[in-house]
């Protein structure tokens, strides 16, 4: 449980987007970027990551957030702050820029538990899907 100035929460989100047109695009060192990028974008904005996942066409991630921020907010602000600072810090004139799709998934951790969500990754991640 955590605690804000009016309210004690334990929200988990797992958020899952994918690159535009679900191009395999977040491989080596691209990968490690947007993972940064990420944790940066946590860091900045008060949320844990508890878990994340780069995949070369798709990324999951799983967060912890005060209750003051939507799903879709949070969706929001890892899918256009993390394409941005990429964009500005790496992308140069041969067009490697990160775009992402427009959807995404939000989804809690109610009916499951946060370490069932956290072995899903991992084993998504270790390629046992």
């Amino acid at each position: 449980m955590k605690t804000a100035r009016h309210a004690t929460y334990n929200l988990n989100y797992h958020i899952v987007w994918l690159p535009k047109y679900r191009n395999s695009v977040l491989k080596g060192e691209v990968a490690d970027r947007v993972r940064a990028i990420l944790h940066e974008i946590a860091d900045d904005k008060g949320t844990k990551i508890i878990d994340l996942t780069v995949q070369p066409d798709h990324i999951h991630l799983f967060v912890s957030s005060p209750p003051k921020h939507a799903p879709s907010l949070l969706a929001n602000w890892f899918k256009g702050i993390s394409s941005r600072k990429y964009n500005h810090r790496y992308a140069d004139n041969k067009g490697e820029k990160i775009r992402w799709a427009r959807g995404y998934y939000a989804g809690t951790a109610g009916h499951v538990s946060s370490e069932t969500v956290q072995d899903y990754i991992q084993r998504h991640e270790a390629g046992d899907q």
